[in-house]
Order: structure tokens, then C-alpha cells, then sequence
């Protein structure tokens, strides 16, 4: 069993479809990445596994702990999500949004203004930054930053979370080409690093390609492909585009 192991998710919205026997490992260190055409499935499956959608069936663990069965906060806090739209607090510092990760653990009279976080939460925030390359940026404001900067103080805070298990909804679909593969190679970069197992949802089979260990391929919230890039086809990946999909997610 790996840091990441889903099995047999179904999953239906008003009668349809748009999860089928979906099974899913990661390794520690690993990066997986989902594709398939909107509506296939991919979203669905990552939000499953966080815990914000209820599948109708299957079973998802994280190092161990059942995230089904009334897991306890610290084993939810192992798994950390990263979206698309970039969930910060564009008036605050980059900092605080990265200590924002450690509010699960912290005592309520140290969590409920930046002001008073504890030195050493701010510390472990600036290392993680550091780790993401935006040290020198700790003190703007999140607003101020673009894109890719933004998506990596995102990732910063999953850090400062200490989760285990990160998972990325379309994390670099409104990024543009060279921020996009920036964000990716430092995700990939804190696989390897940080051991974190990383599932990842895109939409850009080369930039999967480059930074993915594995391929995975959904089509009508069925798996379609599973395997390391160089074994998965350009045909096989074109497929899942081509093809009229029967599900929404």
C-alpha cells in the first residue's frame, strides 16, 4: 500500500455516472498526474479523497488511516489540496497565508490573528518557503504576487501543514507555458524531496509527460491508461479527448 491508496470509488450525480471502480496508488515521492477530457471523472476522484464530495462506494486510505470512516483531524491533515483558483488571503503576507497551513495545530488563542502566531511557526513558514523559492517574498502581500508565485506559496502552505499527500485540482490551467512548468518541476521537486506522494489533475499531456512518474487516464470516470509516460502512447492520450465523454463531473 502506498502513502495514497484508493479502491473502488463510485461515485454518481442524479443517476449518472462519473465515477466507475476507480483505484489509485501513490508512493511516497511519487507524482502522478490524471488526465482526461472535462467531465471524465479526474476532479471528482481528487475530491473524493480530500473529503469533499462522499463517494457512493470504495475506500480511500492515507499512510494507513481511513479518510472514510470519521478519520481523526490529524490523519485529514496529512492529505493537503491545491486548486486552480488559489485559495490565499490576498491582503495578507505570504508568509501568513503559508502559516495558515498550521492552524489545525495550533491552540486557538495562537490561530486567530496572524499577529499571533508563535516565532516558531513563522520560522517553519519561512523554510518553506524557502523550499518553494520565494524566501525573498515572505513579506508581500499575496495579492502583489503572480500567478505561478501564488500557486507556489500554495504549495508552501501544504508544507507548513506537514501533509503527506498532496493533491492538485488543474493547479497550473491559468498559468501561462513558463510559469506552468516552473510550478511543476518545484511540485515534482517536493515529491522527491519531502517524500510527499502528489496526485495531480492537468490538462497538458506534455508538461504530464515531463513531470509525472506515471500516467493515468480517465475516460467516463473509467480508467482508460495507467502507466509510466514512456509506455503510455500518443494515441492512447489523444483518445481520451477525442471521444464524446457520458458522464459530467
Amino acid at each position: 500500500m502506498g502513502a495514497l491508496s484508493v479502491r473502488g470509488l463510485r461515485k454518481s450525480f442524479g443517476g449518472r455516472a462519473v465515477l466507475s471502480e476507480f483505484d489509485l496508488d501513490v508512493a511516497p515521492g511519487e507524482v502522478v498526474a490524471l488526465l482526461g477530457a472535462n467531465g471524465s471523472g479526474k476532479s471528482t476522484a481528487l475530491k473524493c479523497v480530500v473529503g469533499l464530495v462522499r463517494p457512493d462506494a470504495g475506500t480511500v486510505h492515507a499512510l494507513g488511516a481511513d479518510l472514510l470512516a470519521a478519520p481523526r483531524p490529524a490523519d485529514r491533515a496529512r492529505v493537503a489540496m491545491v486548486f486552480q483558483q488559489i485559495h490565499l488571503v490576498g491582503r495578507r503576507s505570504a508568509l501568513d497565508n503559508v502559516c495558515a497551513g498550521a492552524l489545525g495545530r495550533l491552540p486557538l488563542r495562537r490561530s486567530w490573528a496572524p499577529a499571533v502566531f508563535p516565532r516558531d511557526l513563522r520560522e517553519e513558514a519561512m523554510a518553506c518557503l524557502d523550499r518553494v523559492g520565494l524566501a525573498d517574498r515572505a513579506h508581500e502581500r499575496a495579492a502583489a504576487l503572480s500567478g505561478g508565485q501564488r500557486q507556489r506559496v500554495a504549495l508552501a502552505r501544504a508544507l507548513c501543514q506537514r501533509a503527506k499527500v498532496l493533491l492538485a485540482d488543474e493547479p497550473v490551467s491559468a498559468l501561462d507555458p513558463s510559469a506552468a512548468e516552473n510550478v511543476m518541476a518545484v511540485m515534482a521537486g517536493l515529491a522527491r524531496s519531502e517524500s510527499l506522494a502528489v496526485a495531480a489533475v492537468l490538462h497538458q499531456p506534455d508538461l504530464a509527460r515531463r513531470h509525472a512518474d506515471r500516467l493515468v487516464g480517465l475516460r467516463g470516470g473509467r480508467i482508460a491508461f495507467a502507466g509510466r509516460g514512456d509506455a503510455v502512447s500518443a494515441e492512447q492520450v489523444a483518445a481520451l479527448y477525442t471521444a464524446n465523454e457520458e458522464v459530467a463531473a
